[in-house]
């Protein structure tokens, strides 16, 4: 959960970015017959590039189903996830959608959707003497982002994880949490994208790595990746925020309004679980 994404460094730098370019662009009304979506089309289930080139996965086909409801067209387009709010600032994109959890320094930059989907994350390792093998029964244990409440969960993490390397992408919702809770006692290696990461978690240059539950449900069943198995406890709640939304820049409060009329319908009448079952093998409905 992308999960899914931003840094506060990298949300600063798209700022200034985006300010300038609100500053330069002339306030306009707009019909909004067709609208680019940026996709970073290389993080399933979320999203992926299918042979040929098109984008496949959850988000692709949901958004599909959101534009035909409001009868906009729809153009997507892969974009690193590194570029995607300065472009969506600059006007080379008009919705941004890849698991990109709503959070409060988010929203001081840009504008969300209400959430089309909330999920976990959770460990992975490939040797359980680092981390114990997760129960696929348990709730998630749901943390707030208050280190008062948090704090004895993180700890119990800290004390196994010490003196290991964990692998995280960079530029996600969860490299804060990893960088704040174990920096100190643990190395923290940073990926450009999650597969990169799973490719050295199995070669044993990294002792464990971090990600929303979905990604690993899709991708740990590849040969590759049949020794990564999940580790320690899922955690959710309020620390990563509402939930996975669509972005928009704030002056577009028009185009939004009209997606979360979609989202709302799409909730309500089971297409968001239906496609979440297909590409998750779970239900990740807000």
């Amino acid at each position: 959960m992308k999960v899914k994404r931003t840094t506060l460094a990298k949300a600063l730098i798209g700022a200034v970015l985006g300010t300038a370019a609100v500053l330069a662009a002339p306030v306009q009304a707009k019909e909004w017959k067709s609208v680019t979506i940026a996709l970073e089309g290389g993080y399933a289930p979320w999203n992926l590039t299918l042979p040929g080139g098109k984008l496949g996965g959850f988000e692709p086909e949901l958004v599909a189903n959101l534009c035909d409801r409001i009868k906009i067209q729809c153009n997507l387009v892969a974009q690193d996830w590194d570029g995607m709010i300065p472009g969506l600032q600059a006007g080379k994109f008009d919705v941004l959608m890849d698991a990109i959890s709503i959070t409060p320094e988010r929203e001081k930059i840009i504008a969300f959707s209400k959430p089309y989907a909330a999920t976990p994350a959770t460990f992975a390792v490939t040797d359980p003497k680092v981390l114990p093998k997760a129960s696929p029964s348990a709730a998630p244990v749901k943390l707030t982002g208050d280190p008062k409440t948090d704090q004895p969960t993180v700890d119990a993490l800290r004390k196994q994880l010490k003196g290991r390397t964990i692998g995280i992408q960079s530029g996600t919702v969860y490299t804060k949490f990893i960088n704040d809770g174990f920096k100190d006692i643990a190395t923290i290696r940073v990926y450009k994208t999650s597969p990169e990461r799973d490719l050295d978690l199995v070669a044993g240059r990294i002792d464990a790595s971090f990600d929303d539950v979905t990604y690993y449900a899709a991708n740990n069943d590849k040969k590759e990746n049949a020794s990564i198995v999940l580790a320690g406890p899922k955690i959710g709640g309020p620390i990563w925020g509402p939930g996975e939304g669509l972005a928009f820049r704030k002056q577009d409060a028009d185009l939004r309004a009209k997606f979360d009329t979609a989202i709302s319908a799409a909730l309500a009448d089971g297409t968001v679980k239906k496609l979440a079952d297909k590409w998750f093998k779970t239900d990740v409905t807000p």
